[in-house]
């Protein structure tokens, strides 16, 4: 990824460690600085058996999992599926990061991504962060378009760092995607995209090359 500065944005927590993960894993290893935004922890969806308030304690985990820091996640408290009707309450949040983070990439949910809080994530961010490098990263099960234009290689060792990171939702274990079969998939297939072990796709949004 481009810069030093990398900023993820989450819809809810859990989807930005399935989108890129691996490649956050990475980055850190490299030394560079990752902030994590989620602007919900699905409170209203969470299973009975679970607390509601479950995926805050989650999030923190499986961030410290792929070693982002404390002080750079960031978590609000927007409903789920109510994106769409708070779109300019999310643009003003978003417009915060970029004044305070100034970030030199952004990565964030695909333009086409058919779930309403995504879509509206994707489409806000666009917003805020216009002038900037944006990547949307990859949910094959709400993409119904994705432009595999950019790969992020990634090692054996980021690869269990996000397999590590998604087993800390315990509260998600249930979802067809939450499981290392998939996350290995995914990472293989991409990887032989470019004939390499592991990838993470990623949709070129915009790209300032100075």
């Amino acid at each position: 990824m481009i810069g030093n500065r990398i900023l993820l944005l989450s819809p809810h927590t859990d989807d930005g460690e399935l989108g890129c993960g691996a490649t956050v894993s990475k980055l850190i290893r490299q030394g560079k600085e990752v902030h994590y935004a989620a602007f919900s922890a699905c409170e209203q969806s969470v299973r009975p058996e679970f607390p509601k308030d479950i995926l805050i304690h989650e999030v923190k985990e499986a961030t410290a999992e792929l070693g982002i820091a404390a002080e750079n996640l960031r978590l609000f408290r927007y409903e789920v599926r109510t994106f769409n009707y708070r779109r300019q309450e999310i643009l003003d949040d978003l417009i915060k990061l970029r004044e305070e983070l100034k970030p030199d990439t952004v990565l964030m949910p695909c333009l086409h991504d058919i779930h309403q809080d995504h879509k509206t994530m994707a489409e806000e961010a666009l917003r805020a962060f216009k002038f900037g490098n944006l990547f949307s990263y990859e949910l094959p099960w709400n993409n119904l378009n994705f432009s595999t234009a950019a790969f992020e290689v990634v090692e054996e060792e980021d690869a269990q760092r996000k397999v590590a990171a998604l087993a800390r939702y315990r509260s998600q274990a249930h979802r067809p995607y939450a499981n290392e079969e998939f996350l290995r998939a995914q990472l293989r297939m991409r990887g032989v995209q470019v004939a390499r072990h592991y990838a993470e796709a990623f949709e070129t949004i915009r790209l300032v090359m100075d």
